[in-house]
């Protein structure tokens, strides 16, 4: 029977971390004079007690690894536990969510998915609006942590592709993982107050500059605005577009520049090939708007960058309606959102490698047919691609339709018109934010879409940001059997 306690055990250690996490909105909002900081001191105690008398009761089991069913359970428990908890001072407080609202909410944030039902963001306590922010900076540094020790080992997705040269954690995950983790935070916190402090000097406020650059380097993209960039100068939108692709690089390859390795950042095929097609799909776009729509050249350019990286990285802040730029830069915008950043980043859907590995899969199947006697080895940056790993990729991607075409189906079916369900699904399943269509509201918000659809997207952006098979295996009887 499988052996729930070490599981346990590092749930409620985090559990306990964010209810101490709680500290921060709670004391912005008494130093601002809100009453909201009760909401919040009343949540980190109901967090904070839960997660300490969960570490009490799993204490016995220390000690030892997590064995690869262990890990399962632990990388969808954590996205399960935290989200619920992380909801109660958006109950208990403002905005005063029910709870469907609320899990949504912060189900989005954790997800770094980015939609939100919230309307009114700029009369929100400054807490509150902290409090969204932190909760999609803690899912980005997490799924980061995951993507480098947890999916290399469970072989989710081709992600055993990066073991040899990443951290083979097998049978130690979780000493190894403190190590692993130490280094990571370093990075993320830097960067993430490198990315403040730029937009502090060119022109945001204190608060606003730490809420953006949570969400810009956790790719999440909620904003304390409604009107979330669209305010901002283009001097913001050109930087906040260049942290975006700072966070969708992998974190390996930061890793590896602090151990005085710069060079294999460059070297790193996936990045250039992310950056290849940022570049693609932004001419593509800038071509449209001016040839076609006969926009200004520096205008097009300026709101092609912004937004093309912003769906690209998953991040998903706005600068306008992009739905007014025609049927083409729409469906560039679509496509970008289904190949999303690199792996082992904060950037969501299904990632540049896997798109690597597919397509070279196909040009070496060609060859084979042209010269069925020849040896043909798949490889990719320079390094053989066991069979394996292409028979993940594959499952991955047909995992991937499978479940946008059957979400897409469901929220169909709960009432939402068509292009508002397809939208739904694409941006749940991908992490990337913005919906569209006539249930969206003005400022972006889908409060108006009914509680069942709302669920229905908190299992798609649970599953599209734990890779599918690590949460699919889970519902498998003979997970349970062993």
């Amino acid at each position: 029977m499988l052996d729930l306690r070490p599981v346990g055990y590092v749930i409620g250690l985090l559990t306990a971390t964010m209810g101490a996490l709680m500290l921060f909105p709670l004391v912005l909002d008494w130093a601002s004079g809100s009453d909201n900081w009760a909401a919040f001191a009343e949540s980190a105690v109901i967090t904070g007690l839960s997660g300490a008398l969960l570490t009490l009761a799993c204490a016995n089991a220390t000690g030892a690894g997590l064995t690869l069913r262990q890990s399962f359970v632990l990388t969808t428990g954590v996205w399960i536990v935290l989200p619920a908890f992380g909801a109660l001072p958006l109950i208990i407080g403002a905005p005063g969510l029910g709870l469907t609202n609320a899990v949504f909410e912060s189900v989005s944030g954790m997800t770094t998915t980015g939609t939100t039902v919230i309307s009114g963001l700029d009369a929100l306590p400054p807490g509150a609006n902290l409090w969204r922010a932190m909760l999609q900076w803690l899912g980005g540094l997490g799924i980061v942590i995951v993507a480098l020790i947890f999916l290399p080992v469970m072989k989710v997705g081709g992600m055993q592709f990066f073991r040899a040269e990443g951290f083979d954690t097998l049978g130690k995950v979780l000493p190894r993982a403190l190590d692993i983790s130490a280094a990571l935070v370093q990075i993320y916190v830097v960067l993430t107050i490198a990315c403040a402090l730029a937009y502090w000097a060119l022109g945001m406020d204190g608060f606003e500059a730490v809420v953006h650059a949570l969400s810009t380097l956790a790719t999440g993209g909620f904003s304390n605005r409604d009107s979330s960039f669209t305010e901002f100068s283009d001097a913001l939108h050109y930087t906040a577009s260049a942290f975006m692709l700072l966070a969708t690089f992998p974190f390996i390859r930061y890793v590896q520049m602090l151990q005085g390795q710069a060079l294999p950042l460059w070297r790193d095929g996936q990045v250039r090939t992310y950056l290849r097609w940022t570049l693609y799909a932004i001419v593509a776009v800038v071509a449209w708007r001016v040839l076609v729509q006969h926009e200004p050249l520096a205008r097009s350019v300026h709101d092609s960058v912004f937004n093309v990286i912003s769906i690209f990285s998953g991040t998903g802040f706005g600068s306008g309606d992009v739905t007014a730029w025609g049927h083409m830069p729409f469906i560039v915008l679509l496509i970008v959102g289904f190949i999303g950043g690199c792996t082992s980043s904060t950037g969501c859907s299904v990632k540049v490698f896997r798109y690597q590995v597919m397509f070279a899969a196909i040009r070496t199947q060609i060859r084979r047919l042209l010269m069925p006697y020849a040896v043909q080895p798949l490889r990719l940056d320079g390094r053989t691609v066991e069979q394996d790993v292409t028979n993940s990729v594959i499952v991955f991607f047909t995992l991937f339709v499978l479940s946008f075409g059957v979400l897409a189906v469901a929220l169909g079916m709960t009432g939402l018109a068509p292009r508002t369900a397809l939208t739904a699904a694409w941006t749940a399943i991908a992490n990337i934010g913005p919906a569209f269509g006539p249930e969206v509201g003005a400022t972006g918000s889908v409060v108006e879409f009914p509680g069942s659809a709302k669920w229905l997207m908190i299992a798609g952006m649970l599953v599209g940001r734990l890779e599918l098979l690590s949460v699919y295996v889970l519902f498998t009887a003979r997970f349970w059997a062993r």
